[in-house]
C-alpha cells in the first residue's frame, strides 16, 4: 500500500515512541509502568514486572518494526493496533483506579489520557496504510 512522505515520516515518529516507550518500560519508567497494570491480574511484584518487561520488549519490536520493516507496514500497522486495543484495559485501570503514573495525577488527566488511545490506533492504522487497505478491503 503506498503512503504519502507525510505518513511515512508519522509512521517513523510513532516508531521512535514506540522504541523509547519500550525502554523506558525496561529502566527510567519501570515503576510508572507497574503502576497500571490493571489490579485485576496477580498482584504478585515478580509477574507485575514480568508484564511490565515483556510488553516493554514488545514495544520495542514493534517500533523497530514500524521504522525498519516499511515493506511489511501494513501488517505493521494493523497488529501495533490490535496492540493498542490489548493494553487499553490498563489506561482504564489507572482511571477507575486513581493511580497516579506519568504526571497524570488527577481523575480529569487520567480521563482526558484515555482519549488518546483511539488517536494512536488510528496513527498506526493511517500512517502504515493500513487504514486505507481495510477500508478498500470492506468495499470487497
Amino acid at each position: 500500500m503506498k503512503t504519502s512522505t507525510f505518513q511515512s515520516i508519522m509512521r517513523v515518529l510513532l516508531g521512535g515512541f514506540m522504541t523509547l516507550a519500550g525502554v523506558g518500560h525496561l529502566t527510567f519508567q519501570r515503576e510508572e509502568f507497574q503502576a497500571q497494570v490493571p489490579g485485576w491480574l496477580p498482584d504478585d511484584p515478580a509477574f507485575i514486572d514480568f508484564v511490565v518487561v515483556s510488553s516493554g520488549v514488545v514495544e520495542i519490536l514493534f517500533g523497530l518494526a514500524m521504522i525498519f520493516l516499511w515493506k511489511h507496514k501494513v501488517k505493521v500497522g494493523i497488529a501495533l493496533a490490535i496492540f493498542y486495543v490489548l493494553i487499553f484495559p490498563g489506561n482504564i485501570s489507572q482511571y477507575t483506579n486513581g493511580i497516579d503514573a506519568f504526571g497524570l495525577d488527577t481523575d480529569r488527566k487520567r480521563l482526558i489520557r484515555l482519549f488518546f488511545q483511539p488517536v494512536l490506533i488510528l496513527w498506526a492504522l493511517w500512517s502504515t496504510g493500513a487504514l486505507k487497505w481495510l477500508i478498500k478491503r470492506s468495499k470487497k
